[in-house]
């Protein structure tokens, strides 16, 4: 496929980052672009709401359905994926990007942010694609991209902080199974995780300020990336754990300086992200 002309997507937050990057690099082919946020009132701390990454997406060229609700509940996912294809008449795709991040310490986390962590990434990912999957198996060519990095059990990742590394994995094997286990009927289901950092609020705010975010790559390498792998053939592109540079890298990019959050940061300067640095 050669572009994401005429689909639905279906995508779990979305209201800023990586996810509204992903949707609005989509939004140009004129894509439909459902999301399932929670979002509804401006945040103190962190830009965008639901309402105003719809519009943006309207700008950018595509069709936006925001959907108030919490990828915890099963009602909200029913309601979403039923006002998704009331509006749209299917869905194609399904992205996977709402996530809690959270990197205590095992003594230091508190129960109910590990609770959390479970909920929204490892359980929302499997609920929502599996509600998705009835309207996914009439699509042409189905997607399920979840942002999850590879299983990388080494003492490393799984001592650093292990509620998190857990619910990331969580999110993985969860895809990883999808695929496997709907591989029959030709949807695609992978995960995509960059090699360094993003600039985005939860690095800005979580992972190391404003020199962090300095020596971290744009969110739009991410949607870039994704892109491509949502324009695969989904019954011969399945069941991976992709690497966004790779992802670009065996599609002919291979100069990636142009998405250095600050212009002219030699690659040897990123930071790399966690799991895989």
């Amino acid at each position: 496929m050669s572009n994401l002309a005429g689909k639905t997507i279906l995508m779990s937050g979305g209201s800023r980052g990586i996810g509204l990057a992903i949707a609005l690099r989509a939004a140009a082919d004129g894509v439909n672009i459902a999301m399932l946020a929670k979002t509804d009132t401006p945040h103190p701390k962190l830009e965008g709401t639901i309402h105003t990454a719809a519009q943006q997406i309207r700008d950018a060229g595509g069709n936006a359905l925001p959907i108030v609700g919490d990828v915890r509940d099963d009602g909200d996912i029913t309601e979403a994926v039923m006002k998704t294809q009331g509006e749209f008449g299917g869905i194609d795709i399904v992205i996977n990007n709402a996530s809690v991040i959270d990197l205590s310490t095992s003594l230091d986390l508190g129960a109910k942010k590990y609770d959390l962590m479970q909920d929204v990434n490892v359980r929302g990912t499997f609920m929502l694609s599996r509600a998705a999957i009835p309207q996914l198996r009439e699509a042409e060519n189905p997607h399920i991209l979840s942002l999850s990095p590879p299983l990388n059990p080494t003492p490393k990742w799984l001592g650093a902080h292990t509620g998190y590394t857990l619910a990331k994995f969580g999110m993985t094997m969860a895809t990883l199974g999808i695929a496997a286990e709907f591989a029959a009927d030709g949807i695609a289901a992978n995960t995509l995780w960059p090699r360094t950092t993003i600039a985005t609020a939860a690095v800005q705010n979580l992972l190391g300020g404003d020199k962090v975010m300095a020596a971290s790559r744009t969110p739009e390498i991410y949607a870039d990336a994704a892109y491509a792998v949502l324009t695969k053939t989904a019954a011969t592109y399945s069941g991976q754990s992709l690497i966004v540079e790779d992802v670009l890298e065996a599609d002919g990019v291979t100069d990636l300086s142009g998405y250095a959050a600050v212009p002219g940061t030699p690659d040897d300067r990123l930071f790399p992200d966690i799991f895989l640095g």
